[in-house]
């Protein structure tokens, strides 16, 4: 799971969350004294695929199944993400029906051309409450000679927006060209995401980045989103703080999954959504 130039937007994401912090001390702590109950459901699993090359499973749906059903033991919210071949989403949607619940799942699809993510839209409207388009991952460079993917035009996310039967998201909202996008397109949610770190991008991290523009982007969505670097109880709080309505964690809880199961994924949910930290 590395990044580009020497995986430097990765180191930002993870070091950006303390460094805001620090300018916002006492926003922060004011959000520590609030009663914790409700912060759990805030969190979610961030859409993650490539479970083979990347992580080491030895099978795509192998790693679905098992993060899906422990990350719906412990709590949290669920999303899934798609990729290259078309059964990584597919394995999603599989793991989330077998849940045998009524499950739903934020989707997030690759920028391909607007006829192949209908396509995807129609797969998964079984499970999905909220479906998204991932518009920063056309500059990919694990994905760039595999499929065909897009940068995306407003005219072409309200396309998409418009065909949906349930909230659409704008994932990957990084850089002023995206805010520009958000307030054309005015999804239910803008979700800050560089992909880990993964796109080349704007240098900088995702922290800094809601910071600076949550006010901004609230004028134009219901809701905004954040991943990236979040690795501490205070990294969540700084979020939630600043006004994020979700925080998306992928990293940290597919690590805890791998290292213990279960047991070590509800372990670091409750680590990082706990929050008995004092500034």
């Amino acid at each position: 799971m590395g990044g580009v130039r020497s995986n430097e937007n990765f180191k930002l994401n993870v070091l950006g969350w303390e460094e805001v912090r620090s300018k916002n001390k006492e926003l922060v702590s004011e959000f520590l004294r609030k009663p914790a109950e409700d912060r759990i459901p805030r969190i979610c699993l961030a859409p993650i695929t490539g479970a083979v090359e990347n992580i080491g499973f030895e099978t795509e749906d192998s790693y679905y199944s098992k993060i899906v059903e422990a990350s719906h033991q412990v709590g949290i919210g669920l999303c899934i993400g798609d990729g290259y071949p078309d059964e990584k989403l597919k394995y999603g949607i599989e793991a989330i029906k077998n849940l045998n619940k009524d499950v739903e799942a934020g989707v997030f699809i690759k920028p391909y051309p607007n006829t192949r993510i209908f396509e995807r839209i129609e797969w998964s409207k079984s499970c999905a409450t909220i479906v998204g388009v991932d518009i920063d991952s056309y500059n990919l460079v694990t994905m760039r000679n595999l499929v065909k993917l897009e940068k995306k035009t407003a005219e072409q996310l309200i396309e998409i927006k418009n065909y949906l039967k349930v909230p659409f998201a704008i994932k990957g909202v990084f850089t002023e060209e995206d805010i520009e996008l958000v307030k054309k397109v005015r999804p239910a949610v803008a979700y800050i995401s560089n992909h880990g770190g993964r796109i080349d991008t704007r240098s900088g991290s995702t922290a800094e980045f809601l910071e600076s523009h949550i006010d901004e982007l609230r004028k134009y969505c219901d809701e905004v989103w954040v991943d990236g670097g979040i690795r501490t109880p205070l990294d969540v709080a700084t979020a939630l703080a600043l006004g994020a309505d979700k925080v998306l964690i992928g990293r940290p809880f597919v690590t805890a999954l791998c290292k213990d199961g279960v047991k070590g994924l509800c372990e670091k949910v409750l680590e990082l959504s706990l929050l008995q930290y004092a500034m």
